[in-house]
């Protein structure tokens, strides 16, 4: 008994042709906005900086911290506070600053504080010039990412192990959460997430692309555009929400874009 396919073509050959290619043609095509991914990394790249440390004498004379990504007039680059202003102490003498460059051809550029808000845990640091490729903020309250959305990140997962290379991972908006929760018990409570209870939670995104402490002050942007929704977080706001939990692995978090708006505005 001849199959349903073989009928098909013996009938209508040419139209039976063309609708089969047609299925297989959507069965192995790429997704969507797959392609254009690729292009919206060769424009985020250049924007991406390290954030470290220059001490001369030491050796080796610069300590990678994390990521942070260029905006606005392209001297001013954005991080995470915790990153630069946290422990360890800066030792007399040691200068902060962003890594230019790729792979092991590096350029330190000394970089000066131009606001701090602890609250979200970022950071605005100012460089001389030249100037760099910036990245857009995505403020708009209709395009901002959804639940399911698709995002993409960029930074640098292993620092300086393997030299100065941006590396970008894709991710899913699993969801928008508050920064905090309740512990599930009062000896899980610690004073910082005490502090943070008293005040009103904000949201972050809960990412399900795995970011590492590199990544941390990197972008989260969109992959058909590259404007910038949120930046990477992963050990302030990890260690608030995560207070009530165990080892959790594989989670990422982001700020929202709206709060690296409001600390581009401090003066």
């Amino acid at each position: 008994m001849p199959s349903l396919l073989a009928v098909l073509f013996r009938r209508r050959p040419a139209a039976g042709l063309a609708a089969w290619s047609a299925v297989l043609l959507n069965c192995i095509a790429p997704p969507a906005g797959a392609d254009q991914l690729e292009q919206t990394i060769v424009m985020v790249k250049p924007a991406v900086v390290g954030v470290g440390t220059f001490l001369a004498g030491r050796s080796p004379p610069i300590r990678f911290v994390g990521t942070g990504f260029a905006v606005g007039d392209g001297l001013s680059v954005v991080t995470n506070a915790q990153l630069a202003l946290g422990p360890p102490l800066p030792l007399q003498g040691e200068v902060l600053g962003v890594l230019l460059g790729n792979g092991a051809q590096l350029e330190f550029r000394a970089a000066t504080v131009r606001a701090v808000d602890k609250e979200h845990d970022l950071l605005h640091l100012r460089i001389a010039a030249p100037a760099l490729p910036v990245l857009q903020l995505e403020l708009a309250p209709e395009h901002a990412p959804q639940e399911g959305s698709a995002l993409a990140f960029t930074g640098f997962p292993l620092g300086l192990a393997l030299g100065l290379n941006r590396a970008t991972h894709r991710a899913t908006l699993s969801a928008v959460t508050p920064v905090v929760l309740p512990a599930l018990a009062t000896r899980q409570l610690n004073p910082r997430a005490i502090a943070q209870l008293s005040q009103t939670p904000f949201k972050v995104y809960q990412l399900d692309g795995t970011a590492f402490a590199g990544n941390s002050g990197g972008p989260v942007y969109a992959p058909d555009s590259g404007r910038v929704v949120g930046i990477v977080n992963q050990m302030f706001v990890k260690g608030l929400k995560e207070t009530a939990l165990s080892t959790p692995t594989g989670i990422t978090y982001a700020v929202p874009a709206r709060h690296i708006e409001d600390l581009l505005r401090q003066k």
